[in-house]
C-alpha cells in the first residue's frame, strides 16, 4: 500500500455518476485544485461493501468540505455500478476499475480472494490538490471497515493547512 506522502500514481477510469458514464482523471481533479477521497472495495452489492458506501455515503461532514470529490472503486462494470447506486442512492462516482491495474498501483488489489482474481482490497486514500497522498488505510481483511473518524482528522488538517495559505505561500 502507498503511504503517506507518497505522489498519488494518476489514473483515468470510466464511472457513474447521476446515472450518466463518464471518464474520472485524477490529475484533471487535482489540477482544479479539488481534493479527492479515493475508496478502494471488492464489490457491489456485498454486504460489508454496502455498509461502507452507505455510511460514507451518510456521513454528513463529507459534504461540507469545500472542493471534496468522493469517489468509489471496484473491478464491477459501470452498469453494475449504475444498479448499486441507484438501488442505494450512491451521491458519489463509482469507478470501474475491471482489470484491477489501477488497484495495483496502489498496491492494493488480492490475486486471488475466494475463489476470484484481482479483487482489490478495501483501502481509503485521502489526496490533496498537489496529488500527495495526505492518508492511507487498507486491510488485508476485505471484512474490515475504514475508520471514518480518522478520515475526517485527516481531511480537516488538509483544510485548516489550505485555509492558512497565502497569496506568497502558493508557487
Amino acid at each position: 500500500m502507498l503511504q503517506m506522502g507518497a505522489q498519488a500514481p494518476s489514473f483515468s477510469l470510466v464511472g457513474v455518476e447521476d446515472d450518466a458514464q463518464t471518464t474520472f482523471s485524477l490529475t484533471d481533479y487535482t489540477a482544479d485544485g479539488s481534493i479527492i477521497l479515493l475508496l478502494f472495495y471488492p464489490f457491489d452489492f456485498s454486504p460489508i461493501c454496502t455498509t461502507e458506501l452507505c455510511s460514507i455515503r451518510d456521513a454528513e461532514w463529507f459534504s461540507y468540505t469545500e472542493n471534496l470529490q468522493v469517489w468509489a472503486i471496484s473491478t464491477d462494470s459501470v452498469y453494475s455500478h449504475a444498479q448499486f447506486s441507484e438501488e442505494y442512492d450512491i451521491g458519489f462516482p463509482l469507478l470501474s476499475d475491471t482489470d484491477g491495474s489501477v488497484a495495483s498501483k496502489y498496491n492494493v488489489c488480492y490475486d486471488e480472494w475466494e475463489g476470484h482474481k484481482n479483487v482489490l482490497k478495501r483501502a481509503v486514500f485521502l489526496i490533496d490538490s498537489a496529488g500527495t497522498i495526505q492518508y492511507s488505510w487498507a486491510t488485508d481483511d476485505a471484512y474490515n471497515q475504514p475508520e471514518l473518524t480518522a478520515i475526517n482528522e485527516a481531511l480537516l488538517e488538509i483544510v485548516s493547512f489550505h485555509e492558512t495559505l497565502t497569496a506568497d505561500d502558493i508557487p
